[in-house]
């Protein structure tokens, strides 16, 4: 598969895949005898593990950590655990501040409709 079409099937812009590639995230994508890239099951895997890594807000950094560590092998699997791990910590420290932020606008919102309310009622006497 074509990077045009990768970048189309997994909304990611040619320009990130191959930044990707540049810094180690994305491994061994195989070339055609021309040197296109042509993205094998493999290839696009990782593509959409990195897609869903980086949405959660996953680091560049630690994706490469990540990366890094797979490409040593099964041995490493702790230490890939361990990162994942870290990483899900973060992303649930971001969620719980995400989840303050939209209570406190709930609640901003809830007053205004009072204070619109109110308004209006004034607005009828």
């Amino acid at each position: 598969m074509k990077i045009a079409e990768v970048s189309k099937r997994y909304d990611i812009s040619a320009d990130t895949l191959r930044y990707y590639e540049r810094v180690g995230l994305l491994r061994h994508v195989p070339r055609n005898a021309s040197g296109i890239r042509d993205y094998d099951e493999t290839s696009c895997n990782a593509v959409e593990f990195l897609k869903c890594m980086r949405s959660a807000g996953v680091s560049i950094e630690a994706l490469i950590e990540y990366m890094d560590l797979l490409e040593e092998g099964d041995q490493t699997a702790p230490a890939r655990k361990t990162l994942l791990e870290e990483q899900r910590e973060l992303v649930r420290e971001r969620i719980a501040a995400l989840q303050a932020g939209l209570d406190r606008l709930d609640y901003k919102i809830s007053h205004y409709e009072t204070v619109i309310r109110e308004a209006e009622k004034g607005m009828r006497r």
